[in-house]
């Protein structure tokens, strides 16, 4: 029995990493676009679906899945495409608050365990000035994040304030990843 990371993410690795769990990782290749208009359950269904990927291949294993998005209103926005789409984005949550919802799903087909969680982060951004949302978006940040941006890189400049987990915005709520993991004895800390 060991556990597996369904991701690529290396935010996700230097996050779960700072449990100290030993840990392989195995990304998922599912598609993402299914259709789901309620934030919480969106998210919810991709972790899921990820962990379903990974875990039917290694079904002695413990797999961890997580996905992100951000969400302004009703409109969610995954990783932009282009510099276009980031430049788009970065416009929308311009001097606004948006939201963050993380799904996080752990999972094994040997223990029958399964659970689901999200969790929800507000973020407030100041107004971005275009030179600099024009720098963002050359530096490549941008492109493989959710909402087309990390907190955790220089985009943490336009955050004003959060309200709930900076990991969750980062990708992985680490307070309730590690509960998760404790409730199922593979985090020993919890």
């Amino acid at each position: 029995m060991g556990l597996i990371l369904a991701s690529k993410s290396p935010r996700r690795r230097e996050l779960l990493d700072l449990l100290e769990i030993d840990y392989i990782t195995y990304p998922s290749a599912i598609n993402e676009g299914i259709s789901e208009e309620n934030p919480e359950r969106l998210v919810m269904k991709l972790a899921s679906m990820k962990a379903d990927f990974v875990a039917e291949k290694n079904p002695k294993d413990f797999v961890l899945a997580a996905d992100t998005i951000v969400c302004l209103g009703k409109k969610v926005l995954g990783k932009p495409k282009d510099a276009a789409d980031a430049k788009a984005m970065l416009t929308l949550l311009s001097g606004k608050t948006h939201q963050v919802y993380t799904g996080v799903a752990l999972k094994s087909v040997f223990y029958n365990y399964n659970k689901v969680i999200a969790e929800l982060t507000e973020v407030d951004f100041r107004e971005i000035r275009p030179k600099e949302l024009a720098e963002y978006i050359k530096s490549n940040e941008p492109f493989d994040k959710a909402g087309g941006y990390g907190i955790q890189g220089f985009a943490g400049v336009f955050v004003t304030a959060i309200r709930g987990s900076y990991h969750n915005v980062v990708g992985l709520p680490l307070a309730q990843t590690a509960k998760m993991l404790g409730e199922a004895n593979l985090y020993k800390l919890w």
